[in-house]
């Protein structure tokens, strides 16, 4: 059994990294799955309810802006990874772990008690990496959609905290917003 893992977020200024874990049953319907990052907004969330419907164990991980300036980006994306497999494990407890492997997005594996195996651009390749990058993808944006509504200023429902000019004028405009990465460079 496969259990797809990977994470989004990693590249903004500002906001969370949020990772998912999944698993897919041999039935899903995988063509409607690819690489998040290659989707339109309403593919995303079409192919998220689905997952979120049919997948066989899913799970979402967190790992916030604070922790991400105390630890790094790349250990925060690994807490938020382990957490999403945590959750997975908790709501799916008739889920045999001893049978599964891991499939990570990227070069590291998080500390979970399965086989993991890191591929380069699994997000591209494997269904469940692919379902897990669109669960994250998706978390998250909505996670910034409300961060827009206590912070409109910065216009989070536009670039996600993503580093593009307008994001950047809009800190240097109205100083750090509350969910600023203070670790991150800004201009």
């Amino acid at each position: 059994m496969i259990c797809g893992i990977d994470e989004a977020g990693r590249g903004p200024l500002a906001g969370p990294v949020c990772a998912a874990a999944v698993i897919l049953p041999g039935d899903f319907p995988v063509e409607m799955l690819s690489d998040s990052k290659k989707m339109n907004h309403s593919s995303r969330e079409k192919a998220s309810l689905v997952i979120y419907e049919k997948a066989a164990a899913w799970g979402i991980g967190w790992a916030s802006h604070s922790e991400i300036d105390e630890i790094n980006i790349l250990q925060a994306s690994l807490l938020a990874m382990k957490r999403a497999w945590e959750e997975l494990a908790s709501n799916f407890n008739t889920i045999n772990i001893n049978i599964i492997t891991a499939i990570i997005d990227g070069l590291y594996s998080p500390d979970i008690p399965v086989k993991c195996n890191p591929v380069v651009k699994a997000d591209a390749t494997v269904p469940e990496v692919m379902a897990a990058s669109i669960l994250a993808k998706t978390a998250r944006d909505r996670l910034m959609e409300k961060y827009a509504v206590l912070y409109p200023q910065y216009g989070y429902e536009k670039h996600k905290g993503y580093p593009t000019k307008a994001h950047r004028e809009a800190v240097l405009k109205y100083g750090y917003s509350p969910i600023q990465r203070l670790s991150f460079k800004v201009k």
